[in-house]
């Protein structure tokens, strides 16, 4: 009889699976509590660089084809257990990194197209009639893939680039990755952090990971599947007729008779259109931002005192300081203040109005209205002294920065540029990225400089993010109300019939 190899390999898989997990105890002990200290204490501030470099490189350059990033991911959330670095700051970059991989891949595939891959695929065992099953596949289900994706590694490395090679706009790439690269982020930064709180049961998490791997991959695999059978009627009366015929499932219906609106008003959320993907990302963004900005206030609130991670911050740029690099770090901060960034504003908003993109200039507006107001009240309520030694001018309370919310502003120029303006741009990932860039190193040269803590900063960036995404939030509302009018507003057909007798 022929084995098919394909079952070969995965019953292979599964034995050793199985094995390791039965024989775990006859293996020589590794004492993952020492490793996880070891590491923390010799990684510090830098398992920031490292966390974003390994996320970027995964999709961006390909690396995930040949080290899986989950390691990195969750280490850097060990780290930030052990109190050396800070959760939200690890847990933003490897977002931000992983999507900024994920739109250069995007941007590969779109410029290098099918070619690449029909002349280099093989390589991967990427065949031209696997290449077509791919670009058919993408047409229908591209963005669930780039989601799910981004929990198996060979997908996640390859899904982007293929996206771009198959001809998906980036502005139907972009809210499906956002959602994806933080999920995925957050996932795996939480593993690595709530383990490293119980350090003496990390050795038994490892033990039990590849199957609760397992476990998760097959519900994520489930909820695809219900997806697509309960997307149309007779899928749902299909399975409502193997409920029945299953007495130990029939308590179920009731229930999920229940709780069908709520089914439908998430479904309507994660798919494109209306108050959809769009209207999600922003608030899953505005969430975040304020979870962020909340946290630390509440944090300086009660003890204006420099954080762990702020005095780690602070450390670092004192290791890494030149006179070349104190000149460069003043240039660049530059681009954050006030008397930069509005007139920049002002033009963009002259830009957009000549464009008649109004529901643009109306984020613009709200946005950089609560930016010029709302760090300087934050300011007066909280009263927080500056890091000694400033290498630049500044004054007044030092949370949270304005600066670092003011650089948001490039952020969001380069995501309206890419995303609702030029929709179709080749190289929307790379704007996209540089803008995420600008914002980044204009807030990191605030704690270069001892301007501002770095916890002063985060503060800043969430403010800044949170008055665009309630703005965008907004705008998209006033949008779905526009082009959805109500019942009682909608034209008579009967009338319109005898406007025509």
């Amino acid at each position: 009889m022929r084995i098919n190899r394909t079952w070969a390999i995965r019953i292979g898989i599964a034995v050793a699976a199985i094995a390791l997990f039965a024989l775990r105890d006859h293996l020589p002990e590794i004492n993952l509590e020492e490793i996880i200290k070891d590491l923390s204490e010799g990684l510090g501030e830098w398992t920031y660089l490292l966390v974003a470099v390994l996320a970027f490189l995964e999709t961006g350059a390909f690396v995930g084809l040949v080290a899986p990033g989950e390691f990195t991911v969750m280490l850097g959330g060990a780290v930030a257990g052990q109190g050396d670095i800070l959760l939200p700051v690890i847990m933003a970059i490897t977002w931000v990194a992983a999507f900024c991989g994920d739109s250069v891949s995007f941007t590969l595939g779109a410029r290098l197209g099918r070619g690449f891959l029909v002349r280099h695929g093989e390589k991967v065992r990427i065949t031209d009639e696997r290449l077509r099953q791919v670009e058919s596949y993408f047409a229908r289900h591209g963005g669930k893939t780039i989601v799910i994706g981004r929990f198996i590694g060979l997908v996640r490395a390859l899904a982007p680039f293929i996206a771009g090679t198959s001809g998906m706009r980036y502005r139907d790439f972009a809210p499906y990755s956002i959602l994806g690269t933080g999920l995925w982020s957050a996932t795996f930064v939480l593993i690595g952090y709530f383990a490293s709180q119980s350090l003496d049961e990390v050795a038994g998490v490892v033990g039990r990971s590849l199957i609760w791997f397992g476990v998760a991959v097959g519900a994520i695999i489930a909820a695809v599947v219900a997806f697509r059978q309960l997307r149309s009627e007779q899928g749902r009366a299909r399975v409502a007729r193997g409920i029945e015929r299953r007495p130990w499932l029939r308590p179920l219906l009731p229930l999920a008779r229940a709780l069908r609106p709520q089914a439908r008003f998430i479904g309507r959320r994660l798919r494109p259109g209306g108050l959809g993907l769009e209207f999600t990302t922003v608030v899953a963004a505005l969430s975040v931002a304020l979870f962020v900005l909340l946290s630390y206030w509440s944090i300086v609130g009660d003890d204006p005192a420099p954080t762990a991670g702020d005095q780690a911050a602070l450390d670092l740029s004192d290791d890494i300081r030149s006179g070349w690099l104190d000149s460069l770090a003043k240039v660049v901060t530059a681009l954050g203040a006030g008397y930069v960034v509005f007139p920049l504003a002002g033009i963009a908003a002259v830009a957009l109005c000549a464009r008649r993109r109004w529901a643009e200039v109306g984020v613009l507006a709200a946005g950089m209205a609560v930016i010029a107001v709302g760090p300087d009240a934050v300011k007066d309520w909280t009263d927080r002294p500056r890091p000694p030694d400033p290498l630049a001018e500044s004054g007044g309370s030092s949370f949270p920065s304005g600066h670092a919310a003011n650089s948001t502003f490039y952020t969001w120029l380069a995501v309206t540029i890419a995303y609702r303006l030029r929709p179709r741009l080749t190289h929307g990932g790379t704007v996209i990225a540089v803008g995420i860039v600008l914002t980044a190193l204009i807030g990191l040269t605030r704690v270069y400089l001892h301007v501002h803590w770095m916890s002063d900063v985060s503060a800043g960036w969430a403010l800044g993010f949170a008055a665009f995404a309630a703005a965008a939030a907004v705008a998209l509302i006033g949008r779905y109300i526009r082009d959805n009018p109500r019942r009682d507003d909608a034209p008579d057909p009967g009338a319109a019939a005898g406007a025509q007798h």
